[in-house]
């Protein structure tokens, strides 16, 4: 079997998942952030209670491998206790990761990508 045209998916180098959340979330997003924790090999980012960056809401961001995203995606897209979730590659374009190659789980948000012309 011949690979695919296209990029190289080796020039993924980890995954981030942004756990959007607001006052009446934040329990739920808590839970989820737990059980992240106890369950996956992840590096978890601050609580950020103001929209940072281009997130558009309150989220926190989770780290992971690639080698992990066959186990951590799909449980997210089972367990996400109805929150929004955006995960993105990364690669050498940070703007193409959140703009281009991003997946959500529940709604889709409206991001900032202004922010990255500024870099």
């Amino acid at each position: 079997m011949t690979e695919p045209s296209g990029r190289d998916i080796g020039a993924i180098t980890g995954y981030h998942a942004h756990v959007y959340y607001d006052a009446a979330t934040r329990d739920r997003a808590a839970a989820l952030r737990a059980a992240l924790e106890a369950g996956f090999t992840v590096r978890m980012g601050r609580w950020h209670e103001q929209p940072v960056g281009p997130h558009p809401r309150s989220m926190y961001q989770v780290a992971f491998a690639p080698e992990e995203f066959a186990r951590l995606v799909p449980w997210l897209m089972l367990n996400r206790r109805g929150l929004v979730i955006l995960v993105h590659p990364l690669t050498d374009d940070d703007l193409a990761d959140h703009a281009e190659n991003p997946l959500w789980l529940g709604e889709k948000l409206a991001l900032d990508f202004a922010v990255f012309a500024k870099h």
